[in-house]
């Protein structure tokens, strides 16, 4: 009787990894008769646990404030969590006060447009290099070049005062810069204080009065953001982290800590009867690789990994068994690694590897992360393991 031995990936834990195996099982059983499927419950004996209770996560950021406080509207943590969704998209707040246009007031007759007014001091300060915003590393000139020839500055232009145009145009271009620096992964990016600084500098040379060392986002940026939502991360760390531990906790344990894990699947794999298939999701399949390499299981003909990290992490250094380039060795049977595109840890084995590493694609029209755990409802997943199998 062909027996498949199924490793779970990161943060599985009972229930949930009982309804997992008896979905693998019967996803294989429609296609294959007689198999049998045995369950490797890793993360129960050696998953990862925050053994103190929590004790090294800092305490909630709303700790120490009162009810007044909480209830009397945006604080540092709504602004930051406003300054994140500029990171992302530096346009939000200009197409937020662009789409304010059916509301503005006509401009007096023989004025100058205010679009014109500003696209000539963003042309200014773009002649003027990155100096203004020099803290913030380059990219100031290329934003203000970019930001005058912009479709949305015209209808923010005729949506908003002056000086809010100013603040909001002031704090586009620091956005685009400092997202920038984070999309090149510079190691120095400015702290908060330094941003506003800046944003208030940049905001008067754009025609705006001074107005000390920082300049507000919007009421709007802030709505769009949500009081209660921006907190809700840094408030419920704890329980955030407390749920998220298991998955991320289980590689670093792993990685640091793993010969148990290897030598309780040797153990098992040793009391089977040939031929026996080891399959791996994620983790269980740096696993179930890590196992074989770094002892012979005559027993396992055929090693079958989805959406599986092995690959990443040998090209990486960072396999616990093997170290690029040294090969498989040769008592490590052939390897069927199933992957999707949609699944950014998945990643590809033959290229790296000899002949025996076949990567085969599948798509589960999810996005990610959905795309990492739809392997086990996927027909086409357990077709092309059923094909190979022994």
């Amino acid at each position: 009787m062909a027996t498949v031995v199924f490793i779970h990936g990161t943060g599985v834990r009972e229930p949930g990894f009982s309804a997992l195996t008896g979905r693998v099982a019967a996803g294989l059983g429609a296609l294959r008769d007689g198999l049998r499927v045995v369950p490797y419950y890793w993360g129960g004996p050696h998953g990862a646990t925050l053994a103190g209770g929590g004790l090294s996560l800092p305490p909630e950021a709303g700790a120490g404030r009162g009810l007044g406080d909480v209830l009397a509207g945006s604080g540092p943590d709504d602004e930051t969590s406003a300054w994140a969704v500029l990171y992302a998209d530096p346009d939000a707040e200009l197409a937020l006060a662009a789409a304010e246009t059916a509301s503005a007031t006509e401009r007096p007759p023989g004025s100058v447009p205010q679009e014109q007014q500003i696209q000539a001091l963003l042309e200014k300060l773009a002649a003027q290099g990155d100096g203004p915003a020099g803290e913030l590393g380059p990219g100031l000139a290329d934003a203000a070049s970019e930001l005058a020839a912009h479709p949305l500055l015209g209808p923010a232009a005729t949506a908003l005062p002056p000086d809010e145009l100013a603040a909001v145009a002031a704090r586009r271009l620091v956005a685009r810069t400092v997202a920038d620096a984070l999309e090149a992964d510079d190691p120095l990016i400015p702290t908060g204080d330094t941003r506003d600084a800046v944003v208030d500098r940049v905001a008067q040379a754009l025609g705006a009065p001074p107005q000390g060392v920082e300049r507000g986002l919007g009421a709007g940026l802030l709505r769009l953001v949500g009081r209660g939502a921006s907190r809700a991360v840094v408030h419920r760390r704890r329980a955030l982290t407390e749920a998220a531990h298991p998955a991320a906790g289980d590689v670093l344990r792993y990685l640091s800590r793993g010969e148990a894990v290897r030598a309780d699947l040797r153990e098992l794999v040793a009391g089977l009867e040939p031929p026996v298939t080891l399959v791996g999701h994620s983790l269980g399949g740096v696993i179930a690789l890590d196992t074989l390499v770094t002892a012979p299981l005559p027993q396992v003909c055929l090693l079958v990994t989805a959406g599986s990290q092995a690959p990443f992490l040998y090209e990486l250094g960072a396999l616990p068994s093997l170290v690029h380039p040294a090969p498989l060795p040769a008592h490590v049977p052939p390897w069927l690694n199933l992957y999707d595109r949609r699944d950014l840890l998945s990643y590809l084995g033959a290229g790296l590897f000899d002949e025996r590493v076949t990567d085969t694609a599948v798509d589960s029209r999810q996005p990610f992360p959905a795309s990492h755990s739809a392997y086990w409802t996927h027909p086409d997943v357990y077709r092309h393991i059923a094909d190979r199998l022994p």
